[in-house]
């Protein structure tokens, strides 16, 4: 059973994520010969104050 964990920073709308688990899917069936069933997609959300870029947080950044 393919597990997909992906890390992102919060504010994007349900139905981008909703696109990104069923394309995250399709790649992974793809490249794996699996069937959708079997894979697990995680998507962990953070907020733009717990997320750097080059020393900075994303928050402060304006990102």
């Amino acid at each position: 059973m393919p597990i997909v964990q992906i890390h992102l920073m919060e504010g994007r709308d349900d139905a981008k994520k909703e696109r990104l688990i069923a394309e995250v899917t399709d790649a992974i069936c793809h490249s794996l010969e699996v069937k959708p069933e079997t894979v697990r997609v995680i998507i962990q959300e953070m907020p733009k104050a717990h997320f750097g870029i080059g020393g900075v947080s994303a928050k402060k950044l304006g990102r």
